[in-house]
């Protein structure tokens, strides 16, 4: 038990050190890469079935927190689990929270990291799929679930720890592994649930690897231009000569699109899908594509350094415009045309839309001393607006907080008192 504790110590110490070097990075939290197209090559993967992960169904609870007649209503509920290494009863369980995305049937970043030390420590996987997502949809349909905000309702994060709380129970009683200590893991949003998940039900987990997560974004209690400060030094880190083009660039965006047939010269430099209306709808796809460039920013592509080297090694240094359409290029890899795709909205962006109109509302903006451009803070008066006109309700940007805590406060004491 001596030596069991000391690997526990051990992981736990590694969990410390992958959360200290991971990058503070958020707009759309998944993990995955938002491109369809790598140009600089895939990340190696390692096949879900072939790792022996086996899939499994719970009938889960739809409202974990209200005792009306419908909350009792269940849906089939997703989980892997993977014993090819597991000691028995008593040895460790390391269990992967989903995110917004379905389970991936191949595995990268934290997924491969549990597979890969699992022989270590003898330990059980998991792998939970977040309610909405994936095969685990409430009601009887994607479309049913998603179709407006009364079924999106028990769409939140209190419910999906509860979800997982009840699947961990389960699976401890189903492998007569009561004794077993578990371990939660997750990225990104996920990383939130795992530290948050550990917050609210200590006596289901001992530690929680939270990667990359930023459960401080929220109230102003980290600026609002930290993600692109962050974005930012990035690029600049990378190439100042970058930076600098990029810092230039939006005012020359600007000022070709005030031009007399401006956003059509703009339109055929870009290679746009669709001849652009706006120049904001160029720059706000820009501005998409170096930030996910940012956070995703990983070997074997490096991204952030593709899109410089781009950049930097384009043509005439005065044609600013030429070299940013050449990071584009780099970043996406050769296509017919770039900007305003045609694109199906995923299951994942429907739903984490949802959740950042609900109570995932972290006030992200920048100021003028990012590459970004001019000053542009978040809104949550405009947010709000068109929260309320897509699903008839108002974010909650308080709650997270309240729930979860985050501010600090001075610690209030009350005396001892014997009767």
């Amino acid at each position: 038990m001596a030596k069991f504790r000391f690997h526990i110590r051990y992981f736990l110490l590694l969990l410390t050190a992958a959360a200290t070097a991971s990058s503070f990075k958020v707009p759309r939290l998944s993990i995955y890469d938002p491109r369809h197209h790598l140009a600089g090559g895939q990340t190696s993967t390692l096949t879900a079935a072939a790792e022996g992960f086996e899939p499994h169904f719970y009938n889960q609870t739809l409202d974990h927190f209200n005792y009306l007649p419908e909350s009792y209503l269940t849906f089939r509920q997703r989980y892997f689990a993977n014993s090819k290494h597991w000691g028995g009863p008593g040895a460790p369980i390391f269990v992967y929270l989903g995110a917004e995305a379905a389970f991936p049937h191949n595995f990268s970043g934290g997924k491969s990291f549990l597979i890969e030390i699992a022989p270590s420590f003898n330990a059980l996987l998991m792998y939970i799929e977040h309610r909405y997502y994936g095969e685990s949809i409430p009601f009887r349909s994607s479309e049913e679930a998603f179709s407006n905000s009364s079924m999106l309702g028990y769409m939140n994060s209190q419910q999906a720890i509860a979800d997982y709380a009840e699947i961990i129970s389960h699976t401890k009683e189903q492998f007569n592994a009561g004794d077993s200590p578990v371990i939660v893991v997750g990225e990104s949003y996920g990383g939130m649930l795992a530290a948050w998940f550990r917050l609210k039900y200590p006596h289901l987990a001992i530690g929680a690897l939270a990667s990359s997560a930023p459960i401080l974004y929220f109230d102003d209690i980290t600026p609002q231009d930290a993600y692109f400060n962050v974005v930012t030094k990035d690029f600049r880190d990378a190439s100042e000569t970058c930076y600098l083009t990029i810092k230039k660039s939006w005012a020359e965006i600007d000022e070709m699109a005030s031009k007399p047939y401006g956003l059509s010269m703009l339109s055929q430099k870009f290679k746009t899908c669709v001849p652009l209306k706006n120049s904001t709808s160029l720059t706000d796809e820009l501005e998409d594509l170096y930030a996910s460039a940012a956070q995703y920013n990983a070997p074997p592509s490096y991204p952030v350094t593709q899109i410089c080297t781009a950049i930097d090694g384009f043509g005439p240094n005065n044609d600013t415009l030429g070299r940013i359409f050449a990071g584009v290029v780099a970043y996406y890899g050769e296509k017919p045309c770039y900007i305003n795709e045609p694109t199906q909205p995923s299951e994942t962006d429907g739903g984490w839309d949802w959740q950042t109109c609900s109570e995932m509302v972290m006030p992200i903006g920048f100021g003028n001393d990012t590459m970004f451009g001019s000053d542009k803070p978040f809104n949550l008066t405009k947010f709000s607006d068109d929260c309320r006109a897509r699903y008839g309700v108002a974010p909650r940007p308080h709650w997270i907080t309240t729930y979860y805590g985050g501010h600090v406060h001075s610690r209030s004491s009350f005396p001892s008192i014997y009767l």
